[in-house]
This record gives C-alpha cells, structure tokens and sequence, in this order.
C-alpha cells in the first residue's frame, strides 16, 4: 500500500470487530473522530465511551475533535439555505486550528479521520476535512468497506465523474478548469450531502401571517 500521511474511515452500521480489523490492516494506530456528536442510537458500540474502549483494548488511540472539526456548526452565519456551509467552515479560526492540532497528531501517529457515512462522498469528513488537508499538501486516503484504500485524488475524479452526470455542462473545459471544476463540483456535492438544521416552528400567530 502507498504511503499515506492520514486516513478516512465511515463506520457505518459495521460490526466492531470488522471497523477494528479495517483500521488494522490499513495500519492506522489513532482515530480522530470528527462527528459533531459522537454517539450513535442504533450501533450503540460506536458511540464514544464503548467505541474509545473498544479502540484502546486493540492499541489503537482515540481523539475526540468534533466540537472543531465537526460537520454541524453551531453558529447561524455557517449555514446557507438551512445547510452547513463547508466554505465559510473551512477558513474558520476555530476549525484552522482544529487542522493545525490533528496535523500534530498526525506527526506521531498513523491517524484516521472518522465520521459515521460510509460513502466518502457523502460526508464532511471527505468533502470538507480531506479537502482542506489536500491543499495544504497532506497525502489523505480513504479506507472503503471492502477494505480497499482510496486516495483522495481518486476520490476527487469520482467526484467530478458524479458532478458531471449530474450537471453535463460541468464538462465544458472551454469555460472552467480543472481547478474551477473541481471547487464547483465540491460546492454542489456539498449542498446535497450536508447537514441541514430543521426550520424552526414560528412562535406566535403573528410569524405566521
């Protein structure tokens, strides 16, 4: 397997065992997890005590890094349209330098990044975390559940394949570059897959007039 400086994982509804021996053969020795709330009603074992015992008993290290690098931002200004926007996250100081401590991390273990989709594609942790490590040069890789590693890049190429499907004239090289294509087609992914606060229910008769 290529070297890689961090790893992604999406544990799903996985049994333990099978989440433990993925992270194992892909060699991680830490999990970052980076779910806002880290807890899970219906796979139980992943959520953060149980899951924090689980991964010490197997030598693996745990960082809980959700109340910075979290796909659910508390604050009102880092949605748009009733979504998380992931730009306006991705240049916040408290998100910066949630990446500047898991990069310290990162420098003493083999880390991997966890959220709870399976599809790297349909979470934070690919279309915003990986995205902001990848431009500051940091080699990131996503283990899938078959146990094949993906790096990042690819995952990029499968972004832009899905974007273009979606939106053909995404394709016109006449008009956009690679790099243009690429931050537009991040952006719609983003909107599709991104965490959405329920509107709120209006509080007097007046609100609903």
């Amino acid at each position: 397997m290529p070297p890689h400086d961090l790893l992604s994982i999406g544990h799903s509804n996985i049994p333990a065992e099978h989440f433990l021996a993925l992270l194992q053969g892909a060699g991680a020795n830490a999990v970052a997890d980076v779910r806002s709330t880290p807890h899970s009603r219906f796979c139980p074992w992943f959520s953060q005590k149980p899951l924090a015992a689980a991964l010490s008993a197997a030598g693996i290290g745990y960082i809980a890094m959700g109340e910075a690098l979290g796909g659910r931002p508390r604050r009102d200004t880092l949605y748009r349209d009733g979504a998380a926007d992931y730009e306006a996250m991705a240049i916040e100081p408290e998100y910066v330098a949630g990446l500047d401590r898991l990069l310290g991390v990162a420098a003493r273990s083999r880390v991997c990044l966890m959220c709870a989709e399976r599809e790297p594609l349909d979470c934070h942790r690919c279309l915003l975390v990986a995205r902001s490590l990848a431009e500051r040069g940091v080699a990131v890789a996503h283990i899938l559940h078959d146990g094949a590693v993906e790096v990042h890049a690819e995952t990029e190429q499968r972004l832009l394949a899905l974007d273009e499907k979606a939106v053909p004239q995404a394709c016109d090289l006449f008009t956009s570059g690679q790099h243009d294509r690429l931050a537009a087609a991040y952006r719609r992914r983003a909107r599709v897959v991104a965490f959405r606060r329920k509107a709120s229910a209006p509080r007097n008769i007046a609100e609903r007039l």
